[in-house]
């Protein structure tokens, strides 16, 4: 019954993947020096790769390699490379986040079995659909739905051959994965490209709840919910933790391998959790897996909760007793640090001799036996061995060396080339030699030939016609409807997160104004979803913005335009190429967080709309937690759909460094957290003339401190002369809004 799970352990550097291996588990991921998400983590290189993957699988556990970031375009070539090595490679999958890299991998190296990273917040049945066109075979999913959620795409993954990942014990998140820019604003260290610097557990200036770490959440721990997620469905059971150290990796797999098995063997499960508690936490929750989304959830201090635990459970009241926790917590540790040092010691992942004995003599076939570790191969030549003198130079090691040199591969070193058993001055053809070599390559490589190198994909450039840019606005208030129609703008409207309680109104507004073009949210779950579909099928819209693959999905099987939406993180031409070529896509939206540098060479595909926005509140996370308990407070304990649909409020943080975050929750929506001053970047209009096909502005009411002096109508009127070529109107729109930023254009990733 173990077979039916998967324990997916965290392997940051080598001493914590040899820590995880020997702790029971079933396979690790871990990534290398680049395109990966945890830059911060020492992670792997190349070199020791192919030791590592040998020793897992020496032990039945599988190597899973991190390329869960997006691409840039400049970055393709060199991720090609890459992936030509790793093609020969005996590693058991990829994670992926990025759109384009899924195309590159499903067209050029379909034998990687690839998964779908966190980063993409899969949360609806529709992104199962969309992702298993890109042949994922397994997909990790949000790690803020509940397990009835969770169930239900586990069975809709059965229906597509899919596989259900989930993180079960370590950080929480405040912002749902993928849509948090936080770090990428305030510091320019992006999330999307491993960098994420933690500015959610930074100290801020103390709220008016009296917390001074507003955004800090608990861990995640599901160690109690071993039964419910088996009957889930859930195959693999993931532990965050690759920037952690080896004694934590090797107490929680070790804690985890424990309780998996005693749940296949049908023994009482673990309730014990101190020795999770012994190692870093900052205390645990499991309230998003039981869709108790509460005040609890939330710790003020950042750092390691073992003293604080342990001096409550212990009911310390002196300092010295405290003293005896610490002392006690620092004792078991060392034990720890101690007894995987000890264990994984011998543990060798060098490269495998290669040992190559040659024999024979005139007349005879050339044999070679080759020994690698623990395992021998022999062979020989189709023709014979003949007299050197008759034929050509003899056969001696420096030939031998010469000729067999390249056999020396990412596992194997070649040590030795004995001849002793080889008769003096004989000859045999180089041909001949060359086909020994080839053979022992083919053995070297599992009996299997080397997958030859792919040359980097190459996407037609298509001359951009002279064409008048167009002018996109989103709004959220039926109020703005008729000024913005009027201004010749195409209007986008946004609907709620919480479409299920509102999709009779939606499908009444985009009845009587069919020419309104629907804008879905990233996150729609459960019934939202199913919302979607309905209006989809009522209104049936010529054609949809959408910010989430699901929705995208239906869209395509009901036969309507949709256009890809700055919240899908595009940023390369072969993420645009994908969704043209996959999906039927009409058009997409650039990533804000690339610079003028990393948008340049970005191709747009031939009838395609490349869309961009100029001017907008930048959202800089959003939760399916509530961010008012830790600010101004809340009299509700536990945030639930009535709060999703009822509740609108604004309140701010500030940091260390007196920068403020504005927080939003607008009634229907999820809560969110934005930037001090909305995005404006007016440059890009002359900077890349011709590159966008749209140009798009945002004129929801999100209360930030940018200041707007003209009326909506004035500044649509303004932005429509900027993109069409008046500069006039450029200067006079940086007197109408002011306080803005365009940092992220500037910074770029």
């Amino acid at each position: 019954m173990r077979n039916k799970f998967e324990l997916l352990a965290p392997g940051g550097d080598i001493e914590s993947i040899k820590a995880a291996i020997i702790a029971g588990a079933d396979a690790i991921y871990c990534g290398l020096d680049n395109f990966n998400a945890r830059n911060r983590a020492t992670n792997l290189t190349f070199d020791n790769l192919n030791g590592i993957v040998r020793l897992a699988h020496e032990y039945d556990c599988k190597i899973f390699l991190t390329l869960n970031i997006i691409i840039l375009e400049s970055e393709i070539p060199a991720l090609v490379r890459l992936i030509n090595k790793l093609v020969n490679t005996k590693i058991d999958g990829v994670i992926v986040q990025d759109l384009g890299l899924f195309y590159i991998l499903k067209k050029h190296f379909p034998t990687l079995d690839v998964h779908a990273s966190t980063q993409i917040n899969t949360h609806n049945e529709g992104q199962i659909a969309f992702l298993s066109k890109l042949t994922a075979s397994r997909v990790n999913l949000s790690r803020e739905l509940n397990i009835h959620e969770i169930k239900h795409l586990a069975s809709v993954g059965r229906d597509y051959n899919m596989l259900m990942e989930v993180f079960v014990h370590g950080s929480y998140c405040i912002g749902f994965s993928g849509l948090c820019y936080i770090s990428s604003v305030k510091n320019g260290n992006s999330g999307n490209r491993g960098r994420c610097s933690q500015p959610c557990r930074d100290q801020y200036k103390t709220t008016d709840a009296g917390k001074d770490y507003p955004l800090n959440m608990k861990d995640n721990s599901a160690f109690s919910d071993m039964e419910a997620l088996a009957d889930a469905g859930v195959y693999s059971l993931k532990v965050e933790g690759r920037i952690k150290k080896s004694h934590y990796v090797y107490t929680v797999v070790d804690q985890w391998n424990q309780q998996i098995q005693r749940y296949c063997d049908n023994q009482a499960l673990l309730t014990d959790k101190s020795a999770l508690y012994t190692v870093f936490n900052r205390d645990f929750s499991n309230s998003y897996l039981q869709g108790d989304i509460n005040k609890g959830m939330f710790i003020d201090n950042p750092r390691d909760n073992s003293i604080q635990h342990f001096t409550e459970i212990y009911s310390c009241k002196t300092d010295d007793s405290v003293q005896q926790v610490r002392q006690k917590l620092y004792d078991d540790k060392t034990v720890i640090i101690e007894t995987v040092a000890e264990k994984i010691q011998n543990l060798n992942i060098d490269k495998l001799p290669l040992n190559l004995y040659f024999s024979g003599d005139a007349g005879q076939p050339l044999n070679v036996l080759v020994t690698a570790g623990g395992a021998e191969y022999s062979l020989e030549t189709e023709g014979v061995l003949a007299a050197a003198s008759e034929k050509g130079r003899s056969i001696d090691e420096e030939l031998l060396t010469s000729s067999f040199k390249s056999i020396s591969d990412n596992d194997h070193h070649l040590t030795t080339i004995d001849i002793s058993k080889l008769a003096d001055n004989v000859f045999i053809a180089f041909k001949e030699l060359n086909v020994l070599r080839d053979r022992i390559s083919f053995w070297l490589n599992g009996s299997k030939p080397l997958i030859e190198p792919v040359d980097t994909p190459r996407l037609p450039r298509i001359d951009v016609v002279d064409e008048k840019p167009q002018l996109t606005v989103l709004i959220s208030n039926k109020k703005d409807i008729e000024t913005c129609q009027a201004s010749g703008a195409q209007v986008y409207f946004q609907l709620p997160d919480s479409l299920h309680t509102e999709v009779k109104k939606m499908v009444a507004l985009f009845t009587e104004h069919q020419n309104l073009v629907p804008w879905f949210p990233a996150i729609l779950i459960g019934d939202h979803f199913e919302a979607a579909k309905t209006l989809l099928e009522t209104v049936k819209p010529k054609r949809i913005v959408t910010n989430n693959t699901g929705v995208a999905h239906l869209a395509i099987e009901l036969g309507i335009e949709w256009i890809a939406g700055p919240y899908l993180n595009l940023s390369n031409s072969f993420s645009l190429e994908c969704l043209k070529q996959e999906y039927g896509c009409t058009g997409a939206f650039i990533s804000n967080e690339l610079n003028k540098k990393q948008i340049k060479p970005i191709i747009r595909p031939s009838g395609f709309e490349l869309h961009h926005s100029i001017y907008h509140p930048i959202m800089i996370l959003m939760s399916r937690q509530c961010l008012f308990h830790q600010t101004v407070g809340c009299k509700v304990k536990a945030f639930d759909s009535k709060c999703l649909k009822g509740c609108k409020k604004t309140a701010s943080i500030i940091n260390m460094r007196e920068s403020s975050f504005i927080i939003d929750k607008q009634k229907g929506d999820h809560n969110a957290m934005y930037s001090q001053f909305n995005f404006m970047n007016t440059d890009i209009i002359n900077d890349m003339p011709a590159k966008f096909s749209h140009y798009f502005v945002d004129l929801r009411d999100i209360k930030t401190d940018t200041q707007v002096f003209v009326d909506k109508a004035a500044l649509l009127a303004l932005f429509t002369r900027a993109i069409n070529g008046d500069d006039t109107a450029i200067t006079e729109l940086s007197d109408a809004v002011t306080q803005t930023s365009n940092a992220q254009y500037r910074k770029g990733l």
